[in-house]
Parts: C-alpha cells; sequence; structure tokens
C-alpha cells in the first residue's frame, strides 16, 4: 500500500516539456501539492490566462504557460484542446518545479479594447503586462529597501512561493483581554535604523527583536506595527525642497501584496528564499509572544498602490478592474481613500480576499489582532455611500478563525465619512478614538468649555460606546499621523516645507500649543513647563477607561521638527534617535511608571461603563467627580480643573479588589488649593501619592507601591498645568 503512487501525482496534460494536469480552485495562490505546485486566480471578466514562469531574479522568463490551449497527451503526443478553468477560476497544476528557485505571473487578456494611460475604463486588460498574483506570500524584486531596481525590468514585483513550515514550538496568539492592554504603536524600520539604536541589524524585523528587552521594560503588552506586507517605497511623487532627492512612501499605506511581508524590512531580504523573510518576521512574533507582547497589524484595505488612471498596473487593475475597484459611471476611479482608488471590499470576491488574508496571518504568523486604517471605506457599498449592515465589517466581526483577534477600526475615510462612536461594531469592532485625542489635547492646552466632555472621555467615553463598553475605545493622544507628544507642546502649527507639498499636506487642526515659543528654545522655563505638559497627557491616558495606544517615541522626547505628516521621509527625521533616552530618562521613568501603575490597578480595566452609583453598598460611587471643593465638580464654562475618585471595591463591578483612586488635572496658570474627598472610616485608610506632575523629578512620580503618605489628608496644593495621582492605602 505504501508503494502505491497517487494517481493525481501524475499528467493528464502537456505543454512543451511541461507537465499539467487540472487544479483546485482553492485555495486561490500558488501551493505545493505532491509533485508540483497548484496555481490558482480568479478573473471575471478575462477570455484568457498565461501563466509566466521566471528563474529568480532572471529579466526573461523561462516558460509562459496558457490554462486554455492547444495541449498534448502524455505518452502518445496526440494535440488536444484544454481548458484549466472552473467557473471565473484558472487552475492548474504544473509538475516538477523547484519552489525555491521560480518566480511567476500572470498576463490576462479580453476583448476590449486597451485602455489608455489617464483615460478612464472599466476594464484595463493588457497581454503585455505580466501581473503579480493577489495571494502571493512571498515578493521579489524590492529585496532591499531603497535600492532602485532595474526599471526596464519586465516585472517588477515578482510573486515567489513561501512554505508555511515554521518551528512555532508552543507559541500561540496570548489572547491578552482587550481591558488589560497597553498598546505601542510604531514603525518597524524607523524603530531600530538610526545609527543610535545599536542593533545588527538596524531597520529590520531582526532590528526590532533586539529591542524587546526594551518594550518588557517600558510595559507595554501590545505593539502596532505600521504596515509591514510588501509595498513600494520608491513611489514617491515629490522632491526635497532643499536636497532634491526623491522622497519616499516611508510608512508603507499603499499595498502591493496583502499576503507578503515586505522583504526591504528583513535582513535576510536580499536573500533569494522568500521564506526567509517569512520565517524572520515569524521568528521576531514569536519572541514578542514569549515576553508577554501581542502583535497587531496595521491593515490597508481601501486601496492599493495601483492609484487612478494614471497609476502603474501591477495586480488588482489588470486581473479585473470592474471587480476589484470602485468606479464612476464614466469608468474614474471613486477615491475616498485620498490615494487614487478605492477597493471594491463589499464585491463578495474582494471581500473573500480579506478574509483569506486576514485568517492566514493569525494562523500562519499568529497574529493577535488588526488595525483597519480608513476603516469607514469597508463599509461603502458598490456606488460609495455608506452601508447601513456592510457585509465585510460583519463577515469579519464573525469569522471563525479570527473569533480572538482584536479588531480595530480607524472609523474614518479620506471621502469625508467619520463614524467614531456609530461604526458598525456587530459586537466586535473597537475604534480608534478620534474624540479623545481631541478634548485630550485641547483640554491639556487650556481650553475651556470642555470639562464636560472631558469627564466623558476619561471614562471610555459612554455617549459613543453606550451598548459596548469602554473597551471599545482605543485612547490615543499622539500616532504616527500628527505630531508627537513633544511636537503637540512645541509648535503651533505644522512644518510640512521638506515634504515638497509647500506645507500644504497634513492637518491644519493640531490642537497643540508650543508653551510661549515655535520650536527648539535654550529657555529652561518653557522646556520644563512642555516635559510637564508630556506627563500631564500621558498621565491622564494611562487612569482612562478604554485601551491606551502610545506613539514611539514619546516616552523619550521624540520630535520631528513639528512635521505632522511624515510619510515620505526615511531619514534621521524619521528615525527614533536612543541616544534621547539617556537624555531624557527622567521622561522614560514617569511614562514607564504610569504605564505599570496602570497594570497594578484593576480599577482602571473595567468591561462595563462606570455608573457614578454606589450599587455594591460599599459607602463610595463607583466613580465620583470633584472640584476645588470635595464632591463639588466646577462644570461651568470656565472651569479648567477637573477631580474625579475610583473605588477599588467597585473594580471591574465588583470582581476585583483595588486600592481607590484620586485624579485631578488642573490647566489653569496658577495652582489651587484642592479639597479631597474623604475616605470610609471602616477602611482606615490614608492618601498617598503617586505621581505629581508640578513637582521637580524624580519626586514626580513613584515607583508603584512605594507611593509616599501625603502629609494632608484633607487638602491638597495641586500646582499650574500639573496632574496629581492619589492611592488609598
Amino acid at each position: 500500500m505504501d508503494d502505491m503512487l497517487r494517481i493525481d501525482t501524475y499528467p493528464t496534460h502537456i505543454f512543451n516539456e511541461y507537465g499539467l494536469r487540472p487544479g483546485h480552485p482553492y485555495p486561490f495562490g500558488a501551493n505545493p501539492v505532491p509533485g508540483g505546485i497548484n496555481f490558482s486566480v480568479f478573473s471575471r471578466h478575462a477570455d484568457y490566462c498565461v501563466l509566466v514562469l521566471f528563474k529568480k531574479d532572471a529579466p526573461k522568463p523561462f516558460a509562459e504557460i496558457p490554462f486554455r490551449g492547444m495541449f498534448t497527451k502524455p505518452g502518445t503526443g496526440e494535440p488536444f484542446w484544454g481548458d484549466f478553468r472552473i467557473g471565473n477560476v484558472f487552475s492548474m497544476v504544473v509538475f516538477d518545479l523547484n519552489i525555491e528557485e521560480i518566480e511567476y505571473g500572470f498576463r490576462m487578456g479580453a476583448g476590449y479594447p486597451k485602455v489608455e494611460r489617464g483615460k478612464p475604463g472599466f476594464q484595463r486588460f493588457d497581454p503585455r503586462s505580466i501581473l503579480l498574483d493577489p495571494y502571493a506570500r512571498a515578493i521579489g524584486g524590492r529585496d532591499i529597501w531603497g535600492q532602485a531596481p532595474d526599471w526596464n525590468n519586465i516585472y517588477q514585483h515578482r510573486a515567489r512561493i513561501a512554505y508555511d513550515d515554521f518551528d512555532w514550538e508552543s507559541d500561540r496568539p496570548l489572547e491578552i483581554p482587550a481591558e488589560n492592554l497597553m498598546i505601542y504603536e510604531m514603525h518597524v524600520r524607523g524603530f531600530t535604523r538610526h545609527p543610535s539604536a545599536g542593533v545588527k541589524h538596524a531597520g529590520t524585523f531582526a532590528g526590532l527583536k533586539d529591542k524587546i528587552p526594551y518594550l518588557k521594560e517600558l510595559g507595554v503588552n501590545s505593539v502596532e506595527l505600521m504596515p509591514i506586507y510588501e509595498f513600494d517605497e520608491l513611489e514617491g511623487v515629490h522632491n526635497h525642497p532643499e536636497t532634491g532627492e526623491m522622497l519616499v512612501n516611508y510608512w508603507g499605506y499603499s499595498t502591493v501584496g496583502f499576503f507578503a511581508p515586505k522583504a526591504g524590512y528583513a535582513a535576510t531580504g536580499k536573500s533569494k528564499d522568500g521564506t526567509m523573510v517569512v520565517d524572520e518576521l515569524k521568528t521576531l512574533v514569536k519572541e514578542l509572544h514569549a515576553n508577554g507582547i501581542e502583535v497587531m497589524l496595521d491593515v490597508v484595505f481601501n486601496h492599493t498602490a495601483e492609484g487612478n488612471e494614471y497609476g502603474p498596473t501591477i495586480s488588482f487593475r489588470g486581473i479585473d478592474n470592474i471587480t476589484y475597484y470602485l468606479l464612476t459611471p464614466e469608468g474614474y476611479y471613486f477615491n475616498f481613500s485620498g490615494t487614487g482608488n478605492t477597493l471594491n471590499c463589499n464585491n463578495p470576491v474582494v471581500r473573500g480576499m480579506v478574509l483569506d488574508c486576514l485568517r492566514y496571518w493569525a494562523a500562519e504568523y499568529h497574529i493577535d489582532g488588526f488595525r483597519f486604517d480608513l476603516a469607514a471605506v469597508l463599509g461603502r457599498d458598490q456606488n460609495g455611500a455608506p452601508m447601513l449592515n456592510p457585509p465585510l465589517l460583519e463577515a469579519l466581526a464573525n469569522d471563525p478563525v479570527l473569533a480572538k483577534c482584536k479588531l480595530i477600526a480607524e472609523a474614518w475615510d479620506a471621502g469625508g465619512l467619520y463614524q467614531v462612536g456609530s461604526f458598525p461594531a456587530f459586537g466586535r469592532w473597537g475604534e480608534w478614538n478620534g474624540k479623545f485625542r481631541d478634548t485630550l489635547r485641547r483640554w491639556i492646552k487650556g481650553d475651556s468649555g470642555i470639562i464636560s466632555d472631558l469627564a466623558l472621555r476619561l471614562q471610555g467615553s459612554p455617549d459613543l460606546y453606550a451598548s459596548r463598553g469602554p473597551t471599545a475605545s482605543v485612547n490615543f493622544i499622539t500616532c504616527h499621523d500628527g505630531f508627537t507628544m513633544l511636537d503637540l507642546v512645541s509648535y503651533d502649527n505644522k512644518h510640512n516645507e521638506a515634504n515638497g507639498e509647500n506645507n500644504n499636506d497634513g492637518a491644519n487642526d493640531n490642537n497643540s500649543w508650543n508653551c510661549g515659543c515655535e520650536g527648539e528654545t535654550d529657555d529652561q522655563g518653557i522646556q520644563d513647563l512642555r516635559f510637564r505638559q508630556i506627563k500631564n497627557a500621558f498621565a491622564l491616558l494611562t487612569v482612562s477607561q478604554g485601551v491606551p495606544m502610545m506613539l514611539m517615541g514619546d516616552e523619550m522626547g521624540n520630535s520631528q521638527s513639528g512635521n505632522n505628516n511624515m510619510y515620505c521621509h526615511d531619514s534621521e527625521l524619521s528615525w527614533l534617535d536612543w541616544s534621547l533616552l539617556q537624555k531624557n530618562q527622567q521622561l522614560f521613568r514617569f511614562f514607564k511608571n504610569c504605564i505599570s501603575f496602570r497594570k497594578a490597578h484593576p480599577v482602571f480595566h473595567n468591561m462595563w461603563h462606570l455608573r457614578g452609583q454606589d450599587y455594591l453598598g460599599t459607602g463610595l460611587p463607583d466613580i465620583s467627580w470633584h472640584g476645588v471643593k470635595a464632591w463639588n465638580p466646577d462644570w461651568s464654562e470656565s472651569s479648567r480643573l477637573l477631580a474625579f475618585m475610583l473605588d477599588g471595591k467597585h473594580a471591574k463591578g465588583g470582581q476585583s479588589q483595588d486600592n481607590s483612586i484620586y485624579v485631578v488635572t488642573n490647566t489653569y496658570w496658577e495652582g489651587l488649593d484642592v479639597e479631597l474627598p474623604g475616605l470610609p472610616s471602616v477602611r482606615g485608610q490614608n492618601w498617598y501619592v503617586f505621581a505629581n506632575t508640578g513637582v521637580n523629578t524624580p519626586e514626580d512620580v513613584c515607583e508603584p507601591g512605594a507611593e509616599l503618605l501625603l502629609g494632608k489628608q484633607d487638602h491638597l496644593f495641586v500646582g499650574p498645568r500639573s496632574v496629581v495621582i492619589l492611592v488609598a492605602k
């Protein structure tokens, strides 16, 4: 029995010297099967398809095999007509190919006239173009970051085949409850590219792996990686106005291949074996998990790198333009992404690709969650109108493979659709809470008239997420898109001149304040105020209900010189300068201790919204509000001081026991004497100071558990523009 050969290991067709047989339509892509490789690609409108095979990096193909045409019978050489197509799927098995040595692509065509560049057109078939497989799991052609390819190469982005044979040992996704997360948004290349990073393989997955001890020391338990799948960093359209050098696609929000990791992010990227890149990323995920850190990917399913009518034909456009993209009645591209095109995500085929992609990352890379760029696009119908129950969002929410993955939406798009608080969540989706960002920024800079809104944001935005709980709110003050924390307190206006767009790009509504001087200054008083403002912002972030997210480098005072749109810079302007860690060690200490304090106290990790009631009979409501007078908050338009107390016995609805916490934030330019709420006498507790941003370091923050006894238990002086956090013990 063991010596018997499977019948499907024999070819049924011969084309030139290649043995073939009808393939399996699913799964799409190129997948090893006994004796060969199964190639499967969808196109609803193509009349014919040709498989194009290259030796790795070879300028010309060594074979082109049609899916439909004249073949010969094995053994007899008798010619006959063959058609390797089932429905709208072209699929065939090609035998005796060396998986590690080939690259492949497709030519497709139909009986439509060729559409000229820049002209509208519903289909854009061109048999002269070699097309990248949308399901390619490894992509060559951009193996080394920033290295210009041969622009005359007939096939720029080349599909490769990757084995899924990595030894994960006992690793699996961590499934950390959302209420316990502390997210660190980061750029893989920028994190270690600077010479000061001191890693062997700067700017790579391997370089990031070397910095895991740092992340662990900081205390974050989730990294959100900006796009790490294949994109073309050389697609820049602007030049630096001073140096003349071409700017790049540094951020990567312009997808070439959704299934393939970015080869230029791998120390092994220049290896001709695509599996090396795959294994390097999997090793990073495995090591992060071993250190208790989840991995979330920033995914971009709203558009691709093919752009508008003037953009390049790489893959989707040449395979089935009308299926993959939203088109106007005239055949132009809808542009709800702001980048030239919009994926037709609620087409069943495209929806299936998105699901297949995320299942692949979750299953094969052990990814813990996904943040969806411009996710409001994913809820638009074929005409671009918002849908009440978008099929893709519902499918993602209920998918069995993704059931334990975090799903986080950037709940707006470039077409004006803003869905913060109203994103179709289906009981599963969280959201980047843009209203938290805007309110906290305005409060910290001293704006009036927002104190009631501030109270809502600190509670996890119950006005936005009443039925979903505070964990639906991903709270942040800074992210990759906008100012860093230091720039937020150093610049009144954006300074994007280096982007080559005459400072017209990037947001204008930054809600920032420079503390008295635009940009860098030697004024020690202004410098001290800026760092106090950073501490105020981060302290409030970490004591808010919901899921906190911070930006890479904020903990060490990273600056981008006032540029709030760093999408195009691969330079020391965008790389994290690790010498800042030593320079601003006290700031790092403050961030680290605030993160540790949050992790230590379940009272910050509520899964349900606080009620403002003592529903457990503990003597205190779960949350109470205070002003200069205890139990008497000032909700007036001019108020710039607010305090709240969280009752530890109500932590997680009474399921956990914790200390009570008192937080006061004062954005007045003068200090105020504040009356403290008394603690129930039966508890026998006193107030201890964890953090006070109004005093100098190192007294500004304590190690959690080593808080200092407050001298006066009934009153507290709160300095100008400062935050104080007390813990009852």
